[in-house]
């Protein structure tokens, strides 16, 4: 993780100015399992799936995703810490243990954090996650203006391009509108040759809503991150982190810049924190319905 954090500016000295402290973050996936780099910060679980009432996750998705954003990488004394390992989550599991899940939850679920945002402080929404192709024109359009709704209401929404790419308008449906941050994937020349890069998949715009998607990339081959498989035995603990792959994982780097530039200045609002982070993204060089406005930039953003 220390790698991709090199990449993305987020560096020792920015990590032990700014950690996301009281930040609260939401994250809609499959769930989450409370892992020790993650310990006492989830401040509330739902699970639209089961109706279990304890944190879980059957599938590892959200909790690698959770990791990436909030992770204190405590049980690698610090090396696979994520972007905001002080900040808060409050969590829906929307996804079962293959990673499935349908518009209708996702809709009972945004509808939750909107209930729920004043008690937890909620301002940063992130969803990682798609939907394939033959999900009605209807229901996505009802649940791109429920999203639209919980940005104008002051949470920044920030999700996943999606791994459809590289064709043009393989965006996925969740970041068709330009009032929502939306996240693709570079690598730059992190990988040696064999590795399959997440930029050669990583879903395309334009949308049918925005000329100009994605908005911003990040990393997102072989993130390394906190594993849902992670079991204490003895004094030792086992299978405590795993690597994965796409705009998924790209997209918390992004939700946890965003936490940084809160608690730096806690009353931005989420266009304010979109410019911000995108102005001061750099340029890759690539054209723009692969690139956005370039690569994350943690500390130049907290600069301006």
């Amino acid at each position: 993780m220390w790698r991709v954090k090199e990449q993305i500016g987020c560096t020792d000295k920015v990590q032990q100015t700014y950690s996301g402290k009281n930040i609260s973050v939401a994250i809609l996936d499959t769930g989450i399992f409370l892992h020790p780099d993650l310990y006492g910060r989830v401040l509330a679980f739902h699970d639209f799936i089961h109706h279990r009432e304890s944190p879980y996750d059957d599938c590892g998705h959200g909790t690698h995703v959770a990791g990436c954003l909030a992770g204190d990488g405590y049980l690698s004394e610090g090396r696979y810490c994520g972007i905001a390992p002080s900040s808060q989550l409050i969590v829906g599991k929307i996804l079962d243990k293959k990673g499935s899940g349908n518009i209708d939850t996702m809709i009972s679920a945004i509808q939750w954090i909107l209930k729920t945002q004043e008690e937890f402080n909620i301002k940063i929404l992130n969803i990682s996650i798609g939907f394939e192709d033959r999900v009605s024109d209807i229901k996505i359009k009802k649940l791109i203006d429920l999203l639209e709704d919980v940005w104008s209401r002051g949470i920044l929404v920030v999700v996943a391009a999606g791994n459809k790419g590289p064709k043009l308008k393989s965006i996925s449906p969740l970041g068709m509108s330009k009032n929502i941050f939306t996240i693709g994937c570079h690598d730059l020349d992190y990988h040696k040759d064999g590795v399959v890069l997440c930029e050669t998949y990583s879903g395309r715009g334009p949308s049918p809503f925005s000329l100009k998607k994605p908005d911003l990339v990040a990393p997102g081959t072989n993130i390394i991150s906190t594993s849902y498989q992670c079991r204490r035995e003895g004094k030792k603990f086992t299978n405590i982190y795993e690597s994965k792959s796409g705009t998924s994982f790209a997209t918390p780097l992004v939700s946890g810049a965003a936490a940084l530039l809160l608690e730096r200045k806690a009353n931005l609002t989420p266009d304010e924190i979109k410019f911000q982070l995108c102005y001061t993204a750099t340029d890759l060089k690539e054209p723009w319905n692969k690139q956005g406005w370039g690569m994350l930039n943690i500390k130049r953003a907290l600069e301006l």
